[in-house]
This record gives C-alpha cells, structure tokens and sequence, in this order.
C-alpha cells in the first residue's frame, strides 16, 4: 500500500500541455477514492485500541445489560467512546488518543471533543474535560444529524430532523422527475 501511494509519479497540465514527470511528496490526490478506505483502515486500529483496553480491564463500556456492553461507535470520522464516569476511563481515554496519534501519525482535534456525563458528578465532568482537553456539554446532542439522549417518543425530539428532511424534499417535489430520476432520488 505504501508503494502505491509514496513511489508513484504525476505529472500536471499547463496551458493544455503536460509536465515532465515528478515524484508524489506526500499522500493521496484530493478526492481520491483509495482516501477513505485508507482512512477506515487506520481508524480501525483505535477500535482495536479500545476493544483491547476493555479485554484487559482498563476500560468500562456502557453496559446496557448483563450481556451487552457499548464502549466504541464509528463512523467515517466521527467516533463515540461511552464508558462508565471514572478516573480510570478517563485516564484510558488519553492513553487510548495519544497512542492512536503516535501510532498512525493522526491528530485528534479536542477543540472539536466533547466529553458528555449521564448521571456523572459534574465536577468529574469539568475535570475531565480539562485533562482531555475539551469541552465537557450536556445531553441531549446530536451524531450525524440525529439527536441522542433525548426522549424518542417525544415529537419534540424529531421535529428538527423532520422539519430538515421535510425542506430537502420540498426542493424535489417542484422539479418534474422520470420514473428513474425518482429511483436515483430515493435510493440516495
């Protein structure tokens, strides 16, 4: 993989006319579709961090029962750790952040971290969020678009999404679509 993205060579167009041939420096072309499943590959191993680090008992997840416990969700480049409100996890949550950067040449962005307590000591909130160095906010906030931690049966909850979803749609419905068009707009 490596080879395929450092030793590779690239030349560009000027006034329709293509360069001599130079050496990539550094990474992928931007836009390029290796870029994400690379990226997912990486990401993967602060799972495989974290899965280790509740294996051997530095780490508590969310236990929703005796037989279920959460303590890692991912998407794209969006991550959720939930744990139990401890010293312990927090301390393990900067173990598991700074080995990951070290490890995969990544920086978190902790300006853009949040640390959220569910029935925590508020003042284990604020300390955290300072040796985490982030904001410590409260529930309920939204992941990818959706709200978390707020009541589902309430219709409160949802009029936002539907009222955004309701405003995407309303743009469709004026354009006259084919029969194929509606599939492409649904299927997306």
């Amino acid at each position: 993989m490596r080879a395929c993205i450092f030793e590779s060579s690239m030349s560009i167009l000027v006034n329709g006319s293509p360069t001599s041939d130079f050496k990539v420096g550094r990474g992928l072309r931007q836009g390029d579709p290796l870029s994400p499943f690379l990226f997912l590959i990486v990401v993967e191993g602060l799972a495989g961090l974290m899965r280790k680090a509740v294996e051997i008992g530095k780490f508590k997840g969310y236990r929703v029962n005796d037989d279920i416990q959460f303590q890692i969700l991912q998407f794209a480049d969006d991550t959720i750790l939930m744990g139990e409100g401890s010293w312990d996890n927090i301390w393990t949550i900067k173990t598991l952040l700074r080995s990951f950067e070290l490890v995969s040449g990544l920086k978190i962005n902790f300006v853009k971290s949040k640390l959220y307590g569910l029935n925590v000591d508020s003042r284990l909130l604020e300390a955290g969020s300072t040796f985490l160095s982030c904001r410590s906010e409260v529930i309920p906030f939204k992941f990818l678009g959706i709200p978390v931690g707020a009541n589902p049966r309430r219709r409160e909850t949802w009029k936002p999404v539907v009222d955004a979803m309701s405003k995407r749609l309303s743009a469709w419905s004026s354009r006259l679509l084919s029969y194929g068009g509606r599939i492409t707009l649904i299927n997306s």
